[in-house]
């Protein structure tokens, strides 16, 4: 095949090159139509050859009176006389038996110009689609004879009256294995050596270049008619349009330089020489077979396209997800899509085959289909997956097993910039270090990240769409979000550190949070720390304290802060009774959070969480097992984890080690309530000037959570009197919300002084 050859220096390189203007014209072929012309003329010679042949026995004549039914001798002789086929006249000539000798000799001696043709205009390195589909598809000498004759009346209907002629019958418009026979060889012997070439698992009919025609089911093998496939004939007259059944799954990108790609270096390097090394030859299925493993969007296929540029071909790139949905015809699909990879040519990607290897049912065929077509037909083929290599694939060899990393962040930056092309607004490209340390984004997902923030820049303002900071914030946000279950529940965080009313060294700490993400990279990567820890690259912290000390606000603080996502999670719905259920709940919401760079809260820990040492059934000892696995989820995640509990006390120091940062939310004193009590009420409420904030910080000791929900309760009671928010509304909502805790308080508590 012409697809891998070695120059001097042994680079692979394709043969698409520039023809040698050394011959006269007339010494090759200079394009496939001239080509074809010469297989047609020796077509017609073969086909005039067989017409006297059944000229010889009487058959015509007897049946001369049931014109309808048949093709007379006069309407093949005006053919032949008028010189379409180019032939000798058959009426001028008596001696039938001379005459087909005479043209059969015609035809040999034409046979052989067009392979001494065909062997220059392969020295000329020039294309032409006979021969490249007789090289890719490993067709014998009377193979490709085979194809021309099944070609020729779908390339000119009148053929179509020529073989409905010889096989004596107006509705056998194509020829049949019989014909051909008959037409190539003429020894009984010749014909049964030939018989299997059209055989089901022979090349014409396994790669469908011949197909069947419809309503055969009773004929015999030798009268099934055949025609070639409109793919390949598109092909033989140089169209190169994709197969019309396989268009809607496969996408076209065209090659890239190595310059463009963002990848590390001996990734690069080594892959370029997996490509040097690949077998020359598919005679046993040996062309090279690519296994990219890794996350969505990290660049399998950018490194796909780089090989493919290697050898100047595009890549054509197959959703291995619409795939899976063809379920009754999946394996000629998959024949048809690796068919065009050898047509075309061009490599052939099947982008997320983790979907067909855990597929099950009737799908779970799929995948063992597939290996079994590219085997057969692969030429250049990629498989990308989110997993490693299974075991199933290691048949096809040679198949390179190849890791595609997250781009780290010096690669993030500069996919940033690449994709921005200078676009940003405020503060350039040094901002961007702020946006790569909060989210850890793929090249995909900055490339989408980009596109939505031009988007909505266009939108603020078409004249001068200038991108923006707060634009890619807010874009990251959106390609890391994840799509968890019903588990948990996303928050949209409306406090800043302003709001929180806690202890100086609380705060602190919080803040520690919110820097060590934004120096993550420094001391992880910079500094080499993320090679001397296993796990731990995210940050998970405990806050524990009682109910409505700001735990949750805490959260919503840090999440504003770093412009990230949080999502909620309830342990309490999470852990279930069922032995085993508890671990199947925290893996889906830590496999759906994976990459997505959000903060996971969850709260009401006290739930899972006790002393590992009072084990009293087989329940206890199987609750330490699921806390150990949530530690290890924990430990795994790359983004952040809180844990919120109203019990510290229940924590054992088995797992307090293994929290980075454990915070302790006090219950507020009279100051701190004083302060949550001025800083409750929103700018636009009307609050009256008498109310005696200093009274109810003294006088009631409620937590952040039930100030919230008394300010709250009396802003409505006030807008039900149409009034501002006065003691009276306070005090009512205070004793609603003592009713709601289950506690029971005198009414001196509730007897204030009324102010004038």
């Amino acid at each position: 095949m012409r697809l891998f050859t070695k120059d001097k220096q042994g680079e692979a390189v394709t043969v698409k090159k520039e023809p040698k203007p050394a011959l006269a014209a007339e010494a090759f072929y200079a394009d496939a139509h001239a080509h074809l012309l010469d297989e047609l003329r020796w077509l017609n010679r073969l086909l005039a050859a067989h017409v006297m042949r059944l000229r010889r026995v009487d058959f015509y004549d007897r049946v001369k009176n049931f014109r309808d039914l048949f093709i007379a001798d006069d309407e093949i002789d005006e053919l032949l006389a008028a010189g379409i086929f180019e032939t000798d006249n058959a009426r001028g000539d008596d001696d039938q038996a001379k005459l087909m000798a005479k043209l059969l000799a015609k035809a040999q001696t034409l046979r052989q110009e067009i392979d001494r043709r065909l062997h220059q205009t392969l020295e000329q390195n020039i294309h032409l689609p006979l021969v490249e589909l007789a090289g890719s598809f490993h067709l014998s000498e009377f193979e490709q004879r085979a194809m021309v004759i099944c070609i020729a009346p779908q390339i000119d209907a009148r053929y179509e009256k020529l073989y409905a002629y010889l096989q004596n019958d107006i509705t056998k418009k194509f020829p049949s294995v019989d014909l051909i026979l008959s037409l190539l060889a003429f020894q009984t012997e010749e014909r049964l050596r030939l018989m299997p070439y059209f055989s089901f698992a022979a090349p014409l009919r396994y790669y469908g270049l011949l197909e069947s025609q419809e309503n055969q089911s009773g004929a015999s093998a030798a009268q099934h008619l055949l025609c070639a496939d409109t793919r390949i004939v598109q092909y033989v007259l140089g169209h190169q349009s994709v197969d019309s059944r396989v268009m809607p799954d496969v996408r076209f990108f065209s090659p890239l330089p190595w310059d463009e790609v963002v990848a590390p270096q001996d990734l690069q390097n080594c892959l370029r020489k997996l490509l040097e090394k690949a077998p020359t030859n598919n005679a046993a299925g040996q062309y090279p077979i690519f296994y990219f493993s890794g996350r969505s969007g990290v660049g399998k296929k950018t490194l796909a396209r780089a090989l493919c540029g290697e050898l100047r071909v595009p890549l054509a790139v197959v959703d291995g997800r619409s795939l899976l949905r063809s379920t009754e015809n999946f394996s000629e699909k998959a024949r048809l899509i690796l068919r065009e990879g050898l047509l075309q040519p061009c490599g052939i990607y099947f982008d997320h085959i983790e979907k067909l290897e855990s597929a099950e049912g009737e799908s779970a065929t799929h995948f063992t289909a597939l290996a079994q077509e590219i085997r057969e037909l692969g030429w250049l083929t990629f498989l990308g997956s989110e997993n490693p290599l299974p075991p199933e694939l290691l048949d096809l060899a040679p198949i390179y097993a190849v890791n595609v990393p997250p781009p780290d962040f010096a690669e993030q930056r500069a996919l940033w910039e690449i994709h921005l092309n200078g676009e940003l607004a405020d503060g350039g490209s040094p901002k961007l270090d702020d946006l790569i340390a909060r989210f850890d984004l793929t090249g995909g997902q900055i490339s989408r990240a980009v596109r939505r923030a031009q988007q909505t820049a266009l939108v603020r303002d078409p004249e001068n769409p200038k991108v923006k900071l707060d634009d890619l914030f807010s874009s990251s946000r959106i390609q890391s979000q994840p799509k968890l279950s019903a588990l948990a529940r996303k928050i949209t965080p409306k406090y800043r550190w302003n709001d929180l009313v806690l202890p100086e060294d609380q705060i602190a700490q919080l803040r520690e949070i919110a820097k060590q993400v934004q120096y993550r990279q420094t001391v992880m990567a910079a500094w080499g720390f993320e090679n001397k820890l296993s796990l731990g690259h995210g940050i998970n912290a405990l806050f524990a304290g009682p109910s409505g000390t700001g735990k949750t606000m805490a959260a919503e603080v840090i999440t504003n802060d770093l412009g990230l996502d949080l999502f909620k999670i309830d342990l309490s719905a999470v852990v279930s009774k069922y032995i085993g259920e508890t671990e199947k709940n925290l893996n889906r919401i830590f496999t759906e959070a994976e990459h997505s760079n959000a903060i996971l809260f969850f709260d009401e820990a006290e739930a899972l969480f006790g002393k590992r040492s009072e084990v009293r059934d087989s329940h206890d000892r199987y609750a330490n097992i699921e806390i150990a696995y949530l530690l290890q989820k924990m430990e795994e995640y790359e983004g952040i984890t809180i844990l919120a509990t109203n019990l510290r006390q229940n924590l054992d120091d088995a797992f307090t080690r293994r929290i980075r940062f454990i915070i302790e939310f006090p219950f507020p004193n009279e100051d701190y309530r004083r302060r949550i009590w001025q800083g409750i009420w929103p700018k636009a409420t009307p609050v009256a000037p008498e109310m005696d904030l200093n009274f109810m910080a003294r006088q009631f000791k409620l937590s952040g959570g039930n100030i919230r929900n008394v300010a709250l309760a009396a802003a409505f009671l006030a807008a039900e009197n149409g009034q501002i928010v006065t003691m009276k509304h306070l005090m009512q909502a205070t004793r609603r919300e003592f009713q709601k805790m289950g506690k029971v308080v005198s009414e001196s508590e509730f007897k204030i002084i009324e102010h004038g």
